[in-house]
């Protein structure tokens, strides 16, 4: 009897310490050649494994000492586009199927399954209520159906979750139920008004994913005025949504309050909403990049700033018999192409000779070509078989001033300016350039 409690106490032991697993397959299967595991943090994300994918089989091991938590599985690079996330209790082997059409599915891993089937429920009724809206529909009974169906959906999965980490992000998101039918106008003030109702912004399991993230994306850029707007107009409504943000997140850190702030940027810089990617940093973004000693971050935004599309480019000297020329004072053009390049390097000197014989006969266009070099002897060869550009030098290559103003970070690199000096192009080659041109 002794043995028996023995082996029976190693064998629960040996349970609790158990290794546990996230497999699955990858479909098209020769799409798929590896896979990385991240452990999601409030912020940031820390390495956990990786493992091949062969023939679209894939098998990882979590080590024993991983915590549980929201674990993002990347796929192809870039890392940021192409992943997706588990939840990972420290209990439960997980298994899956991901398709390139149809998103992850889930076949073991009551964590995932019910987080998984409660998300696509309710968006489901969401979507059928917009439908109800967009359709012209006035039925009371139909209404009301939609309505009750969804606080069943939502009032069973926190019953059915309870105790689990799926709970937290299913409680978070409960939706605005109407207790009547209501006007368009009406229904969608409403669900901006309890958007937050239910938000816990506190909650360590939440931090740590890309839940609050997702939701705050998609109140800043989503909750609008019904109405036509402007673009001007759009942007100053998101402005409105970036201040209830920040109010919102009163009482969060401002490590945690910085990621967020600056995922509102990234998102608002890569849609061209200028207006709104400005207002967030110089307002909330750049102080808490100084609170937190993110001095890169505030350096990344100030490079974007001064080379994103439409901004006037910074401005390049250069002398020629001792007189001193300047990009912003060139006329006569209706674009201008600045060449970044080194007499030094193999594909400028292809590129650059075939881009002068193209535009040789093209008078809209003037072309700067500043050379990065680390002396200027090879620089003068070159830069004189070019006769029809206009050459600057800027000495110590990399570490030179113009490199970091235009965050040169290879050679060649082109911009397109108008008449005006504004960036409208960064070509990624010599055809580029030319076929721009073409087409204007």
């Amino acid at each position: 009897m002794k043995k028996l409690l023995l082996i029976l106490t190693i064998f629960v032991s040996l349970q609790l310490t158990a290794q546990h697993t996230i497999s699955g397959t990858f479909s098209p299967a020769k799409d798929y050649k590896w896979l990385l595991a991240y452990h999601l943090k409030p912020g940031t994300q820390n390495f956990i494994a990786e493992t091949a994918v062969k023939n679209g089989v894939f098998n990882i091991s979590i080590p024993e000492n991983a915590l549980p938590g929201t674990y993002r599985l990347v796929y192809a690079v870039p890392q940021e586009q192409f992943y997706f996330d588990v939840i990972y209790n420290g209990k439960e082997d997980i298994t899956l199927a991901f398709d390139a059409t149809s998103g992850v599915s889930f076949f073991t891993s009551k964590e995932n399954i019910l987080f998984n089937t409660y998300f696509k429920e309710i968006t489901d009724l969401e979507q059928r209520i917009t439908d109800y809206y967009t359709s012209g529909n006035a039925d009371k009974a139909a209404f009301k159906n939609l309505t009750e169906q969804m606080e069943h959906i939502q009032d069973s999965y926190e019953k059915k979750s309870a105790g689990t980490m799926a709970n937290h992000f299913i409680r978070s998101n409960t939706p605005y139920i109407p207790k009547e039918i209501q006007s368009v106008n009406a229904y969608v003030e409403g669900r901006k008004a309890h958007y937050f109702d239910m938000m816990e912004f506190d909650d360590p399991v939440l931090q740590a994913s890309g839940f609050l993230t997702d939701k705050l994306l998609n109140y800043v850029f989503t909750a609008l005025p019904l109405q036509t707007m402007t673009d001007r107009e759009m942007q100053e409504a998101m402005n409105t949504n970036v201040d209830t943000i920040n109010e919102k997140l009163a009482a969060v850190g401002d490590p945690y309050k910085m990621h967020l702030f600056y995922s509102l940027w990234t998102q608002a810089a890569s849609s061209g909403y200028n207006s709104t990617s400005d207002y967030i940093y110089n307002n909330y973004l750049k102080k808490l990049a100084s609170a937190t000693d993110n001095k890169n971050i505030v350096d990344e935004i100030e490079v974007h700033n001064r080379l994103r599309m439409g901004a006037v480019a910074p401005d390049i000297k250069w002398k020629i018999d001792q007189k001193t020329f300047a990009l912003n004072s060139l006329e006569g053009a209706e674009h201008y192409i600045l060449v970044f390049w080194s007499s030094t390097c193999g594909h400028c000197l292809k590129e650059l000779p075939a881009l002068h014989h193209k535009l040789k006969d093209v008078s809209t266009a003037k072309v700067v070509a500043v050379g990065l070099e680390e002396d200027d002897v090879n620089w003068k060869r070159e830069s004189a078989k070019l006769p029809n550009f206009e050459h600057a030098i800027a000495l110590g290559k990399w570490e030179s001033k113009y490199a970091k103003t235009y965050n040169i970070l290879k050679t060649p690199s082109y911009f397109i300016l108008d008449k005006e000096k504004r960036i409208i192009a960064k070509p990624e080659n010599d055809k580029e350039v030319v076929e721009f041109l073409e087409r204007k």
